[in-house]
């Protein structure tokens, strides 16, 4: 009972994000995450073009 009591303690303690650190948050993963998908994406599709023209 001693671990549950001092998880508690310990959660009561914690300084949680504003609604409006969230959604900067969230809006940051959003984007770098498409961001990394569109290079990716790009990066393929010019190493495809190489391979294309030196292959066949």
């Amino acid at each position: 009972m001693k671990f549950i009591k001092s998880v508690f303690q310990i959660m009561h303690e914690v300084t949680w994000p504003t609604a409006k650190e969230t959604r900067r948050d969230t809006t940051t993963v959003i984007i770098t995450s498409l961001l990394f998908a569109v290079y990716f994406a790009l990066a393929d599709w010019v190493i495809v073009l190489l391979l294309n023209k030196f292959i066949f």
